[in-house]
């Protein structure tokens, strides 16, 4: 070979050598953080974290391969903080926050780091956002309630008990610290339905929500609002069993209150809320800030019925109720 083609070939060979390299190169590994408020082991909390990467996944994100996710649970609130410290230790990308007071454990550790909440009531009151079209810091997500729905809760008790006379509201204020948020919204409703509300603050774990419960249970004709709160999700069971022994008509923010035996729910698909939230952290891998990715209200709404749970406690579900059920559980 002549020494001009030579040196041609071997510059060619020299500029494709780059590209090559290039082609053969990993993905950027994306660091992704995930704070949720309930045990690694739940059911609940395994079902939504895997609708999490399916969304991810969905959209060109896979474990292992371009993003790591980095997992902390936090069932006790004491956790919430030592946990949240830990998580912006690690410098993530993006941290995914379940419920409030995760939210706000994170948002106090972090003012830069971006934040995608899942399951919070009132991200406005909470102090996460400016207003939901404009968030406005380093924080945004899924919205799961909005106050008016405290009255769709009550009409749903006066029509499978014509003759309730009062209802409760039950939550932790430590935990559902948006709890007036929604009694605001019920003294609103409830002069309309002829209900009178008594609010049922829990404080001390299961002592406090058994005290609660019977002493409400005392006065006839009354109806339980369990309301979105981590600590009602924690003391499910119990919250479910009292209801039944003293016979007291409950309405629940999640189906499964009710697949565990409560008496009816209505509230949105908190599994698809975890899947909008893998929009939100795919939109912010790719370039987009929190500040300008405005607060998506939950779009997908579900009431359930337990027909077992009605016969036992001598309540007949009227036809409308019926009809207006997306799950009936016999």
């Amino acid at each position: 070979m002549r020494r001009r083609q030579f040196i041609t070939l071997l510059g060619g060979a020299a500029a494709a050598w780059p590209l090559a390299a290039r082609a053969q190169q990993p993905e950027r590994m994306r660091r992704i953080g995930v704070l949720t408020a309930f045990a690694e082991d739940d059911p609940e909390i395994r079902t939504r974290l895997a609708a999490f990467r399916q969304g991810l996944e969905k959209r060109g994100w896979s474990e292992g391969r371009n993003v790591r996710i980095d997992y902390r649970f936090a069932p006790a609130s004491a956790q919430a903080e030592v946990l949240a410290k830990e998580l912006v230790a690690l410098q993530p990308d993006v941290i995914l926050a379940h419920t409030t007071p995760i939210t706000a454990a994170l948002q106090r550790e972090s003012g830069t780091i971006p934040i995608v909440f899942a399951v919070v009531a009132d991200p406005i009151g909470s102090g996460f956002i400016a207003s939901l079209a404009r968030p406005g810091g380093n924080i945004t997500g899924v919205a799961q309630y909005e106050a008016s729905v405290t009255g769709k809760w009550l009409a749903m008790l006066k029509e499978i008990a014509p003759s309730l006379r009062r209802a409760a509201l039950m939550a932790n204020p430590k935990t559902a610290t948006f709890f007036d948020y929604f009694v605001r919204a019920a003294k609103a409703e409830a002069p309309s339905l002829a209900i009178d509300l008594a609010l049922s603050p829990v404080e001390d774990a299961a002592a406090g929500v058994e005290r609660a419960i019977e002493s409400f249970a005392r006065v006839p004709n009354g109806g339980l609002v369990v309301l979105p709160d981590i600590s009602n999700a924690v003391h499910r069971d119990l919250i479910i069993a009292l209801a039944a022994r003293h016979r007291i008509p409950a309405v629940y923010y999640q189906r499964e209150f009710v697949a565990a035996g409560g008496l009816m729910s209505y509230g949105n698909d908190l599994v698809d809320a975890f899947r909008q939230a893998a929009f939100y952290i795919d939109r912010i891998l790719r370039g987009d800030k929190p500040a300008d990715l405005p607060v998506q209200a939950a779009t997908k709404f579900e009431t359930v019925v337990n027909l077992k749970t009605a016969r036992a406690m001598g309540l007949t579900v009227p036809p409308g109720l019926l009809v207006a059920a997306d799950e009936v559980i016999e």
